[in-house]
């Protein structure tokens, strides 16, 4: 299993290394000069070039590459074009917040997923089947901030349960939560509906009924372990698909998080910001994802076997 490991990390390595080098092009490849946006439409070109000197933008492109894969693997991220801070140490101010929007919503995502799709293969063709079935694909289909802003009109503004922008409490974590969970609802859904309906014409299923076990025992405790391993190899993807989610949906919500600092980064083109942000994110679905790997080995011992 050491071994497994090692050879995941080894192959995340050129994913990283691959991201990072296409986000740094497109960044430098956008129009509009980061030196002259900090220093204002009327500064003068004696004090442009003074700032361009002074954040190495005045290096060629590839000397302005290595050095940013150099201190990037040191971990040291540079000062922000915007207001000269660390750049970690706002990445670390805004992280909690996004972390906890991303774990709210994948967990609703989980439930309310393995929810509909167990309900809409045990009603095959019935009434619920086709609801959930309708619904599942609502969920898939809404683009997040429509959704969003649906949200904020019907419980904000009409009836007023839950407020609609900010941090600080649970209540104003719910609306965004959920925004960015519907999505992945959708998603296990459908996986976990075709799953069940897969695994329950095994052959052994077939034998676990001749034996005489309940059709609840046969479903809960034999059917849904087998038919759940394919959601639990979508579920890395479902939580890098909320972190970057959260980049709209904290735009929409007004919350502060890692998805609002990039937005403006961007904005302001505020380029160690960003480059940051990236590389965290990064970094985060590769541990996530490793996660889910070392996780399906351990439920699956033909995994476990071939690894």
């Amino acid at each position: 299993m050491a071994k497994y490991v090692w050879n995941r990390l080894l192959v995340s390595v050129p994913v990283l290394l691959g991201s990072l080098t296409l986000v740094f092009l497109i960044i430098h490849w956008l129009p509009g000069d980061p030196a002259q946006m900090i220093a204002g439409d009327d500064a003068a070109p004696d004090r442009v070039e003074f700032l361009r000197q002074q954040f190495g933008l005045d290096q060629p492109l590839w000397q302005q590459y290595l050095s940013y894969l150099w201190d990037s693997v040191r971990g040291d991220f540079g000062y922000s074009f915007a207001n000269s801070m660390p750049v970690m140490d706002r990445l670390i101010a805004q992280l909690p917040a996004t972390l906890a929007l991303t774990a709210v919503s994948t967990l609703f995502a989980i439930v309310l997923g393995v929810l509909l799709g167990i309900l809409s293969a045990v009603y095959r063709n019935r009434a619920l089947d086709y609801i959930v079935r309708v619904v599942s694909l609502l969920g898939v289909s809404m683009p997040k901030f429509w959704l969003g802003i649906l949200l904020i009109l019907i419980f904000s503004v009409h009836l007023k349960l839950l407020p609609a922008i900010g941090n600080g409490s649970f209540k104003q974590l719910i609306l965004p939560a959920f925004a960015l969970g519907v999505t992945g609802a959708g998603m296990l859904a459908r996986m976990v509906r075709n799953s069940v309906l897969e695994v329950i014409h095994e052959q052994f299923v077939l034998t676990l009924r001749a034996k005489g076990l309940s059709e609840r025992l046969v479903l809960y405790k034999h059917v849904l372990r087998n038919a759940l391993l394919p959601a639990l190899t979508v579920l890395g993807l479902l939580v890098g698909e909320m972190l970057s989610g959260a980049v709209v949906t904290e735009t929409v919500f007004s919350r502060q998080g890692l998805g609002k600092l990039v937005v403006d980064a961007i904005n302001q083109k505020d380029i160690p910001v960003i480059q940051a942000a990236i590389l965290l994110t990064g970094v985060f679905n590769i541990l996530v994802n490793l996660l889910v790997d070392v996780s399906y080995s351990y439920v699956d011992p033909r995994v476990r076997k071939s690894a």
